[in-house]
């Protein structure tokens, strides 16, 4: 009768530790990044008075040359996969255009895109909400 009750109690026992030791389930997948953004998308230049001490140099270190194809993304958009060298297309624009620059971060869902030492240029694209697209 001991060793009955014995065995139960290890059965008991090893059936206890079993089930505190399931398996540790599989996280979840991240979500993939968006591809399809609907954005503000101001324009700028590399002039002194439209940026801080190193108007020529990007946040990331890039420098900027008239004629490039960069955009600078707000902190939101940069958290959902826009980072340094995403290609993107934005609608309105032809080509491709790379993200090189981040915003300050007050702005929420916008872009602002490089247009080289053409004020007029910047000026007349003005203030538009427009989609792009990730490659």
């Amino acid at each position: 009768m001991r060793r009955l009750a014995r065995a139960c109690v290890l059965v008991a026992a090893a059936t206890a530790c079993a089930s505190s030791h399931r398996p540790t389930p599989a996280p979840a997948p991240k979500p993939a990044a968006a591809r399809d953004f609907e954005v503000e998308a101001t324009a700028y230049n590399s002039l002194g008075d439209q940026a801080d001490g190193t108007p020529k140099e990007t946040a990331f270190g890039i420098r900027l040359q008239p004629g490039m194809r960069v955009i600078a993304v707000s902190d939101d958009l940069y958290r959902q996969g826009l980072r340094e060298g995403v290609r993107v297309r934005i609608d309105g624009l032809p080509g491709e255009w790379q993200v090189a620059d981040r915003m300050a971060p007050r702005w929420r869902k916008r872009i602002d895109i490089y247009m080289g030492d053409d004020e007029a240029a910047a000026r007349a694209w003005g203030m538009r909400r427009v989609k792009l697209r990730r490659e």
